[in-house]
Parts: C-alpha cells; structure tokens; sequence
C-alpha cells in the first residue's frame, strides 16, 4: 500500500472520532471524567513519545542541518502558541479557567457555536498536516503520529460536541457538524503531499514542525492538567497512563525495518 493510501485511510480512522461525544453523553459524569484524565494522560506520553522517540531523530537525519531543524521544530511551538492564544482552542479540562469561560458562554450560547466550529476546524486541518508529515518520513511514524493524534482528539472533539449542544445544537446537529469540522483535515494532507511533490524535503521539515507542535501540546495543555489531580491513587493512575503512552511509541521503534 502506498504512502497516500496509509495517510487517507489513517484520516479518515481519525475522523471518525468527531463521533466520541456520543459515547461521552452515555457515561455517567463521574465514570467519564476518570476516563478523559486517563486519557489526558495517554495522549500527553504518546505526543512526547513521538516527537522525542520518532519525529526528532527522523526528522534530524533526513535534514542534516541543525540549524534549519531547531528553527523548523520551534515554528511549531511558537504557530501552536499563537493558534492556541488566539483562536481559543476547546480540549476538555476542568481548570478554572475553562469554567469561566463556561459562565461567558452561558449569557452567549449562540455565538459560541461559529468559535467551536472555526478553531476545530483549522485544529483538524493541521491534524491532517500532522500526519502526512509522518507518513512522509516512515510508515512507523507515521503510525505513531496516528497513534498520538487519536488519543488526543478524544477528550477534544468530546468537549467541543458538548459546546456545540450547548449553544443550540441538536445532538444530531452538533454531531453532523462536529464530523464536517473534521474532514478539513484531508485538506491539510492534500496541501502537504501537494508540496511534497515540488520539495523533497517537505516531509523532514513537517516533522520538525509537528515535534514542536506536539511537545508545545503536552507541555502546556495535557501535563498541567495532570498536575490537579488530587488523591494518591488518581495520580498513580495518570502516570502510569502518561508511562503507558511513552512506552507505547518506544515499542513502534521495533516495528521499523
């Protein structure tokens, strides 16, 4: 199978998620937010495990060029900051911070909407940027780069369905719409694989860019939320997740050829 068959149907596997505030509705409460802190956890071992284990070395080697790599690895950090200030992404936490912006939201349903629908959406297009980058480098990370996205889209499109119903949305309509908001990322990949063809080194320069990306990710998002946990057991719990997730990449290493 080819490298654009593996980045299509490993899309559209990840697209598929958009469908996971279903499952997040039957739960009780208290069963799914001991689910997404797992989770968190998970997601914020295999982002790490991917860019430190897969994305890094690859990338590195392909370019040659410290200099060029360091540089693309922090446009990734600093074009995540700035997508993150400014269009507000939605992941699902329950700091302080979120609950206000709850509040807002409360006297604003209507105008909350279009915000979820937009940041998702370039959120997914990048997504797909993500892992054709991967594909682009190796079959393995580009399957680690699937692995790390699935798991941290989860708790995401899971608190961007619940907003969407809170602003109007039948749950029919937050789910139809949720899962458009997806498909922007066989845009991404079709611009990447597009630019590839003219550049060689497309690929290696993407996969600087998503390490950056996904250590900016974990570093800033996932792993503070795993810092409020409280309760021993609970913490024990999300790092043995968080272990799980570096362990999961390092075992992909052994898949290479």
């Amino acid at each position: 199978m080819g490298t654009t068959a593996y980045i299509f149907i490993s899309i559209s596997a990840v697209s598929l998620v958009s469908f996971a505030g279903i499952a997040a509705f039957s739960m009780r409460e208290e069963m799914m937010k001991k689910m997404l802190f797992i989770l968190v956890g998970l997601a914020a071992g295999t982002l790490i495990g991917d860019a430190v284990i897969h994305l890094i070395p690859e990338a590195l080697e392909k370019i040659g060029d410290e200099r060029a790599f360091g540089l693309a690895l922090l446009t990734g950090v600093v074009v995540f900051f700035i997508l993150e200030k400014y269009l507000r992404w939605h992941h699902a936490h329950h700091g302080a911070e979120e609950e206000h912006e709850m509040e807002e939201a409360l006297h604003h349903p209507k105008h909350l909407a279009p915000m979820v629908l937009l940041a998702d959406s370039i959120h997914n297009l990048l997504d797909g940027a993500v892992i054709a980058a991967g594909f682009l480098i190796s079959p393995i990370v580009g399957f680690a780069t699937v692995v790390a996205v699935f798991l941290h889209e989860i708790p995401q499109e899971i608190a961007d369905y619940a907003l969407l119903v809170h602003s109007g949305f039948s749950r029919t309509k937050a789910l139809f719409f949720n899962f458009l908001s997806a498909l922007t990322a066989f845009l991404g990949a079709g611009f990447l694989l597009l630019l590839s063809s003219s550049f060689e080194l497309v690929g290696a320069f993407a996969g600087a860019f998503t390490a950056g990306a996904f250590i900016y990710i974990a570093a800033t998002d996932l792993i503070p939320e795993l810092h409020k946990t409280r309760g021993v057991m609970r913490g024990a719990i999300e790092l043995g997740a968080f272990i799980v997730g570096i362990a999961l990449m390092l075992l992909l290493t052994f898949l290479e050829v």
